[in-house]
């Protein structure tokens, strides 16, 4: 009788343990979320991918009765964000919310060696590449602007959110499409480079749409060419022109620009994934978020788990090569057995 009731003891005491073990796990899946979810955003506030960030978290959170608790973490073209990210308890409370431009250069930037297999992934928006100037800019035209880093090689200084960044990229394709040189002045984050733009500490600045869409409208910027396959339309009765007026030749590649959405890394469990993908489907439709997309010139997308890693893997193979064969990439996309598009 003793033996068998220190063996109850015993058992109640390992149950006990177990679910305290899944207490601090992050809970039981099938009630995912149970607390406040935290998405990281690997930039600064203001740029393309917090904006989107802070809109479908909000919308997520709504659904769900939870808040969902934004943090930046910037630094090295968003691989120190992503970074902690991975070093966080995979229990799906902290997601990576990110730029899918500079998720897929880190591997052959150097940056960070992880690659789109490694993540399951939820696309939201997509955001053209604007090259822009200050109102006061000599610049009236794309034309105007080529032709003096044609004649400057070097000299013409371009702001981004850093290399491997949206605004990088589109600078390199520029550059290799018109068989220039630029100078290159790196920002932690979209919306610093976009300042950096508007203050005269750099000519122009090739970043998103999204992030400077109220300072088009405005006059404070004058957009000279969309990196888009048709004219940009703003409010005002502002059109930019399409970069394949003036190159002609970099029309295959368009439209060029910025997917955002969230990602987790590989592993979670199915209950917490499925309810990741019944929050973003609500955000989706949330009206909020529809009207955010359209007042800030993106698209919402809405490209759920089951597609988004394949087109996040195609949108690898042309970041990496491009910036591989504009020789700015620090590793071979071969080495990471990333195809040529």
């Amino acid at each position: 009788m003793k033996n068998t009731k220190r063996t109850a003891i015993a058992t109640v005491a390992a149950v006990t343990l177990l679910l305290s073990a899944c207490a601090d796990d992050g809970g039981d899946a099938d009630t995912y979320p149970e607390r406040d979810v935290n998405v990281t955003v690997p930039f600064n506030a203001g740029g393309s991918t917090d904006l989107t960030a802070r809109t479908v978290g909000e919308a997520m959170g709504n659904h769900w009765g939870k808040e969902i608790v934004v943090t930046n973490t910037p630094g090295a073209g968003g691989s120190v964000g992503t970074q902690s990210v991975l070093n966080a308890k995979a229990d799906g409370y902290t997601v990576l919310a990110d730029g899918m431009l500079s998720f897929t250069s880190m591997p052959v930037m150097g940056t960070l060696e992880t690659m789109p297999a490694d993540w399951d992934f939820w696309l939201a928006t997509f955001t053209p590449n604007i090259i822009a100037v200050p109102a006061e800019s000599p610049y009236e035209t794309i034309d105007d602007l080529l032709q003096a880093m044609e004649e400057n090689p070097g000299q013409v200084s371009v702001g981004t959110a850093g290399p491997g960044s949206a605004g990088h990229i589109a600078a390199e394709l520029i550059a290799t499409a018109a068989d220039v040189e630029y100078r290159h002045v790196p920002y932690e984050g979209g919306n610093p480079a976009i300042l950096a733009t508007l203050g005269g500490e750099v000519d122009f600045a090739p970043q998103l749409l999204v992030e400077m869409h109220d300072m088009l409208i405005s006059g404070d910027l004058r957009g000279l060419a969309a990196l888009s396959d048709e004219a940009v339309t703003l409010d005002g009765g502002i059109t930019i022109p399409t970069l394949a007026d003036a190159l002609p030749e970099i029309a295959d590649i368009l439209p060029m620009g910025q997917t955002t959405g969230l990602a987790v890394p590989k592993g979670l469990d199915e209950g917490i994934l499925a309810a990741i993908d019944e929050g973003f489907e609500a955000a989706m439709q949330n009206q909020a978020f529809l009207d955010f997309s359209a007042e800030n010139g993106m698209q919402a997308v809405a490209i759920g788990r089951a597609d988004a890693g394949d087109r996040v893997a195609e949108l690898q193979s042309i970041v990496a090569w491009t910036l591989f064969d504009a020789g700015v990439a620090e590793n071979d996309p071969e080495d990471f057995d990333i195809p040529r598009p």
